[in-house]
């Protein structure tokens, strides 16, 4: 006989028409912890691409600057030929831009704001900023160069909307006004960056700065894996000692990653791990204890069941493995209403954003998600085989009863 068989043809009721309320509570508790499981990991997975996506747009993967405790004809970095050469040289290089800052005040008649005014363009920023946008629009900065895009902070700050023109002070060595009008209004709930950056066109914040065209504050670099963001960093600062080293450029430059620049950000992500194993500990454990409980149950009320197989010389450890699939049978019921309810949920927020958060403490408005596939394969597949090997040890209390007379 085989046991898989056996399984497959025996009802989980004792009377062959209706679950046992045992039954209805280990389907349930399945498909909860799968549930909460699969929630616990699309959401955790949702922040960590939401977070880091917002980290990357404001932090290019690479920051090549000079030391800014240097005077200010030696912290400005040069976009030479050479410098050009060797980044265009470096094959894991996506992008790189010259890019500048300069501090600034905006001033209405009411009330005033400092920022740093930052060049943006559409090899770095410029993609990142256009999707945060709440108002306005992103400008052609190579040709509106009076154009800026400020925060949604600042906006509400000094009563500002798209298309006003507002007075801006530069702090330079002598100091400038310009009047700047305002082309779009930004919110991407990171206060740390929306309570001090607006953006412009870089030939803007260089006239100010009275600098040439291929100078700025920084070289701004993408690499194509940021997995290997820090290997890269490694190569390019061997690149950027050699290159200094046979005269191909003038500067000692210092590196920065994104990791550095937001490794609070990524700190605070990584404590998130912990969570979902916590999660997915609790989750199984609490599966396994229902469904042993409702094995249990199960054979203490397939008593004449057991009794018959014994009775045409079935062994115990066929009988055994019937129930083990039996429970198994259980197991995968709840699985597919777990994943079911769960994804069709996950599907529906990835795409409507139904559940708000509070963008204050979650520097994001809504709940994320990110769907894997592979992820939720191995889940499943994971449950499965764990609850069969856990199931093989209560599975031996069929031994215990006797193959008693049948009536």
């Amino acid at each position: 006989m085989n046991s898989l068989f056996l399984a497959l043809r025996v009802s989980t009721s004792g009377n062959g028409k209706k679950s046992t309320p045992a039954i209805k509570v280990a389907v349930a508790a399945v498909a909860l912890s799968v549930a909460v499981m699969l929630a616990a990991i699309a959401i955790v997975l949702g922040f960590k691409e939401e977070i880091t996506r917002k980290v990357i747009g404001f932090n290019p993967h690479i920051v090549l600057r000079v030391n800014p405790a240097l005077s200010r004809d030696e912290y400005l970095v040069d976009m030479t030929p050479a410098m050009e050469n060797m980044l265009e040289e470096t094959p894991y290089i996506s992008s790189y831009a010259l890019a500048s800052s300069i501090p600034a005040i905006f001033k209405t008649s009411e009330d005033f704001k400092g920022i740093y005014l930052r060049s943006i363009g559409k090899d770095y920023m410029g993609d990142f900023v256009a999707s945060q946008l709440t108002s306005g629009r992103f400008p052609d900065f190579a040709k509106e160069t009076d154009q800026v895009i400020i925060s949604e902070t600042a906006a509400n700050q000094l009563q500002l909307k798209a298309g006003d023109t507002i007075p801006t002070y530069f702090i330079t060595d002598n100091v400038q006004v310009r009047p700047l009008k305002v082309a779009g209004i930004f919110n991407s709930h990171f206060s740390t960056y929306d309570d001090i950056y607006a953006f412009g066109p870089l030939s803007l914040i260089q006239e100010l700065g009275s600098i040439r065209p291929y100078e700025g504050t920084s070289i701004n670099i993408y690499v194509d894996d940021f997995d290997n963001l820090q290997d890269y960093a490694v190569d390019m600062r061997r690149r950027l000692d050699q290159a200094y080293a046979s005269g191909l450029i003038n500067r000692y430059y210092e590196i920065e990653t994104t990791l550095e620049n937001g490794a609070n950000f990524f700190s605070w992500l990584s404590l998130l791990n912990t969570n979902v194993a916590v999660i997915l500990v609790l989750m199984t454990a609490v599966a396994l204890i229902t469904l042993i409980s409702g094995m249990l149950i199960l054979i203490v009320d397939k008593k004449r069941f057991i009794t018959i197989l014994k009775a045409l010389g079935a062994s115990n450890r066929l009988i055994r493995r019937v129930f083990v699939w039996l429970t198994i049978r259980v197991a995968v019921t709840g699985l597919i209403i777990g994943n079911a309810v769960m994804l069709t949920v996950l599907f529906l927020q990835k795409a409507y954003h139904f559940i708000p958060l509070n963008p204050d403490g979650y520097y994001i408005d809504f709940v994320p998600v990110e769907l894997n596939a592979a992820h939720i394969l191995i889940l499943n597949a994971a449950i499965i085989a764990i609850t069969y090997l856990m199931l093989i040890l209560p599975s031996c209390f069929v031994g215990s009863i006797k193959g008693a007379p049948v009536e």
